[in-house]
């Protein structure tokens, strides 16, 4: 400190640290600098979240491209087709030998269930093809069923 100088004027006030708070604020774009900051001891302004992450509930409703699905076309799932269920004893279980048929309450015919990750999503038939089973769908379960089907 040189003698000319008094100490007010080497002394950075609080009104000076908030000034520059605030101008740093808004050359980051965290608040408008036609603004004043709010008086609650910070000089910075929140934003709205709104403004500060794109609104990803409306991609879908709005029709987004297909590159909004691009982040999980690589994300695998398990796909089931079942011909049917049965219950049995344990007792029953462990009389099963090699060439036992088991019954199952899908009848002959009828369309199979496909499942993703356990949710029934389609039904379709079996089909051979180059000795390998298919399944070829017939019937594809919309969304509105799917949440019809959830809520019984």
């Amino acid at each position: 400190m040189s003698e000319t100088d008094t100490p007010d004027e080497n002394q950075i006030s609080d009104d000076d640290w908030a000034a520059a708070m605030q101008e740093q604020a808004a050359a980051e774009g965290l608040t408008d600098p036609a603004e004043p900051a709010e008086d609650d001891g910070s000089p910075y302004q929140a934003k709205p979240a709104s403004q500060l992450f794109p609104d990803f509930g409306q991609a879908g409703a709005k029709g987004g491209s297909i590159n909004d699905y691009d982040m999980i076309l690589d994300i695998p799932v398990q796909l089931t087709v079942e011909l049917g269920r049965t219950k049995i004893a344990i007792r029953n279980l462990l009389q099963l030998a090699h060439g036992s048929v088991v019954e199952l309450d899908g009848l002959a015919g009828e369309p199979m269930d496909v499942l993703v990750n356990g949710t029934l999503i389609a039904q379709g038939e079996v089909v051979v093809v180059n000795d390998k089973f298919g399944i070829r769908l017939t019937d594809i379960i919309t969304p509105a069923e799917r949440i019809r089907k959830l809520r019984n």
